[in-house]
C-alpha cells in the first residue's frame, strides 16, 4: 500500500514542489492500517488512491492527499500540531507518529465518537480531542508549530493565523466551495507569508470563520 501512494503521491511532487516522499512519513503511513478507521462498507477499498466517505456528509481524503499535507508541513519530530476536522482519525493517527502532540478538532458529535474510539484502538497516546468549532482553534494549547485544516472555506481563519508558533505553518484550502487553492502560510515574526500550493477540492470548512451553516 505505501508503495503504490507513493507512487502516485510522485505525480503531484511537480507541483507541489516537494522532493520524494521522506522515509518520516513512509514510516508512519506503513503503521497505520487505514481499514481500521473507515466503516466496515468501505474496508474493501480503504487503500484505493481515492476519497471515501466516512458518514455525516463527509469524506477521508485519498492517501497521497495526507501524505502530501504531511511533507507541506515539513515535521521534524517534535511538534505541537493543530489538526481542524479530525473526521474519520486517519490523519490524526498518522499525525502521532510524526509529532510530539496532536490536538484536534471535530465539529460533528457522530464523528468525533467514532474517531476518539478508532484512535484509542491505534494506540495514539499523544492525542487530545475538541467536540467544536475548529475555525476558532484551540486557545488554550497554542501556539502551534503546524496546523493543518482538511476542510475548504472562503478565506484563511485568523484565529488560526494568531495561534500560529514563531516559524510555524498552516495548510488551509481556501475559494469556493466547488474548488479552492491549498495554501501554505507561515509565521515569520509579525509577518504572515503566504504561497499558494495547488488545486484542490475538500469538503466545506463550517464555523464563524468558514461557511455559514445552512
Amino acid at each position: 500500500m505505501v508503495a503504490e501512494v507513493e507512487a502516485m503521491y510522485a505525480e503531484t511532487r511537480r507541483e507541489t514542489g516537494l522532493a520524494a516522499m521522506s522515509p518520516a512519513v513512509r514510516a508512519a503511513m506503513g503503521k497505520v492500517e487505514r481499514h481500521r478507521l473507515i466503516s466496515r462498507e468501505q474496508q474493501g477499498s480503504a487503500y484505493a488512491n481515492r476519497p471515501l466517505p466516512i458518514g455525516s456528509g463527509q469524506t477521508i481524503s485519498q492517501p497521497s492527499i495526507h501524505a502530501r499535507y504531511l511533507e507541506l508541513l515539513q515535521l521534524k519530530g517534535q511538534e505541537r500540531v493543530l489538526e481542524i476536522g479530525t473526521g474519520s482519525g486517519y490523519q490524526t493517527v498518522l499525525l502521532s507518529h510524526l509529532v510530539a502532540q496532536v490536538f484536534t478538532i471535530e465539529r460533528i458529535a457522530a464523528l468525533y465518537t467514532m474517531a476518539r474510539d478508532a484512535i484509542a484502538r491505534a494506540g495514539a497516546k499523544n492525542v487530545s480531542m475538541l467536540l467544536g468549532d475548529g475555525t476558532v482553534g484551540w486557545r488554550e494549547y497554542a501556539p502551534y508549530d503546524a496546523i493543518l485544516v482538511s476542510a475548504g472555506g472562503p478565506s484563511i481563519p485568523q484565529p488560526l493565523v494568531e495561534q500560529l508558533a514563531e516559524g510555524g505553518r498552516l495548510l488551509v484550502p481556501v475559494g469556493p466551495m466547488e474548488e479552492q487553492t491549498l495554501k501554505l502560510v507561515t509565521r515569520r515574526g509579525t509577518d504572515i507569508e503566504t504561497r499558494d500550493v495547488a488545486p484542490v477540492r475538500f469538503v466545506p470548512l463550517y464555523g464563524t470563520h468558514g461557511w455559514e451553516q445552512q
